[in-house]
């Protein structure tokens, strides 16, 4: 490719899209003059998905004037990703040296967080998400702060096996994370990941969930048919919601602890924004939220 033309990228599609979109967040984050963490690449994601974007109503979404869904992302996606990055820093202080991020999209904790020595890091994803990731990281020649290893696998499926091949083990305490992923898995498949997730989990073991309860998204799907990017998003939910996992953690020998996106955002100094949609008022005060689980 002659001089400084931008190298063009297949971008993800389906639910893969909305890594990008998730992204384009945490760039708007880095924008901010108090941001709450530091992703160097995610304006580098933005840039290579170029159009396609639009999904969110605009070319260039801009939070002054897309409207509450992009107002929505902007404010709620850097409280969750402080969350768990402070998650991933408290797991790897008390020992965890083994890391899977299930859906990792286009996660750079791998390159951004500062790992202690011996953590193995592996990013569990779909082919395509996974190809443009790398694609785009390697045009920044980012180098990871621990061992990474990228894995393509469809978590609906038989997926241990292959965590296992790349060199998981599973008699060491892990920090799994599920950030963005249970809303597009039905309730059977949700429970097959957690069951899969407890049989890989030794002792010490930690567990950070991102869920959101039937009603919240039954509100949700019901007030979606007024924005740009309606038939998209309820293309890709898989259910209505979920049951909150807390129990389901619980009976099988998880210590729980569950967080309010309200109370975790005013920990960090931040007032979530006083919207006037449905939308934006589901998102704030709806049942749900952060979970943080400890095998013992």
């Amino acid at each position: 490719m002659a001089g400084n033309q931008p190298q063009e990228h297949q971008v993800p599609t389906g639910v893969g899209l909305t890594a990008v979109a998730v992204a384009a967040a945490r760039a708007a984050e880095a924008r901010r003059s108090d941001p709450l963490f530091d992703d160097p690449f995610a304006a580098d994601f933005a840039t290579a998905a170029g159009s396609t974007l639009s999904f969110l109503g605009h070319q260039r979404p801009d939070p002054a004037n897309n409207g509450d869904l992009w107002s929505w992302m902007t404010n709620y996606m850097p409280i969750r990703t402080r969350f768990f990055d402070d998650y991933f820093r408290e797991a790897a202080a008390a020992g965890c040296r083994q890391v899977v991020i299930l859906a990792a999209g286009l996660d750079t904790r791998a390159f951004r967080l500062s790992w202690p020595a011996g953590v193995r890091l592996f990013e569990l994803d779909a082919p395509e998400v996974l190809a443009f990731k790398e694609r785009v990281l390697a045009e920044r020649a980012a180098t990871p702060a621990c061992e990474r290893r990228a894995i393509s696998v469809d978590l609906r499926e038989d997926w241990p096996g292959a965590v296992e091949q790349a060199g998981f083990h599973p008699g060491e305490p892990t920090a799994w994370l599920a950030e963005g992923l249970l809303i597009y898995l039905t309730q059977d498949e949700c429970g097959r990941l957690l069951d899969r997730i407890g049989q890989l989990s030794a002792p010490g073991s930690k567990l950070g969930i991102e869920y959101a309860t039937r009603a919240a998204m039954q509100l949700m799907n019901d007030i979606m048919g007024n924005l740009p990017a309606a038939d998209f998003v309820k293309s890709l939910l898989r259910s209505e919601g979920q049951v909150d996992p807390t129990g389901w953690l619980d009976r099988n020998g998880w210590q729980t602890d569950n967080y309010s996106v309200s109370a975790v955002a005013e920990s960090y100094g931040r007032s979530l924004p006083d919207f006037t949609s449905p939308l934006a008022r589901v998102a704030w005060t709806a049942e749900g939220g952060l979970i943080i689980a400890q095998r013992p």
